[in-house]
């Protein structure tokens, strides 16, 4: 009889250790597999504020181009301006004469009629207007005033289209201007009417760039 116990606690101690092990490893699939849920919920979070940010800022740019588009009701509905992707269009032919940087009469009458909508539509949101030149990629000629080339010629155009919306009251402290010369043609440089769309100024509301002192404080 003590024979048979003696046995009876010999199975049991023997068996005792695989219980351990499958315990063990019960354990450590367990935590795996919360290991691995808590990183599948963080992708998804993470997922789905990128997609919560990228929603609202598809939304603010359309709210953007919207407004825009009011405040230019006028020019856009007669057709002296495009506007495609927050970027005012108008062709170099009804501002400037070939090789000028001279306004034409309607040229200048078109941007006195531009400057009020875009002053307020700046001020209420806090913006700045760039102002850019375009040339195609024939070389300049000589005419009333001369350039060296397509750069010098697009940077003055910019100009001439700040200082005269500057004029018609738009703040000094919010455009500036920019030049591309031949560069980002909108059409072929090929033939006569891509080079007629190329010649152009756009305009486009950028952000007010926020200037920082050394320290990182703000400069007043």
């Amino acid at each position: 009889m003590a024979m048979a116990s003696e046995e009876l606690d010999a199975g049991i101690e023997g068996n005792a250790p695989v219980w351990a092990v499958f315990g063990d490893l019960m354990s450590g699939l367990l935590g795996a597999f919360v290991l691995i849920l808590v990183c599948v919920i963080g992708m998804q979070l993470e997922l789905s504020t990128r997609l919560e940010t990228e929603m609202k800022q598809r939304q603010a740019q359309a709210q953007r181009l919207k407004t825009l588009e009011e405040a230019l009701a006028g020019p856009l509905a007669a057709g002296r301006v495009t506007l495609v992707d927050g970027r005012i269009g108008i062709s170099g032919s009804v501002l400037f004469s070939s090789s000028s940087a001279e306004l034409q009469p309607e040229g200048r009458q078109l941007l006195k009629s531009l400057a009020a909508p875009l002053s307020a539509y700046l001020k209420a949101r806090d913006e700045i207007l760039m102002v850019s030149g375009f040339t195609d990629d024939r070389q300049v000629r000589g005419g009333s005033k001369s350039f060296a080339d397509n750069w010098e010629l697009s940077a003055q155009r910019a100009l001439t289209v700040a200082r005269a919306l500057i004029e018609e009251g738009l703040p000094a402290d919010s455009i500036f201007a920019a030049a591309f010369g031949p560069e980002q043609p909108v059409a072929s440089n090929a033939d006569a009417e891509g080079r007629s769309k190329n010649r152009r100024v756009e305009m486009a509301p950028t952000p007010r760039p926020t200037h920082t002192a050394k320290g990182g404080k703000k400069e007043s």
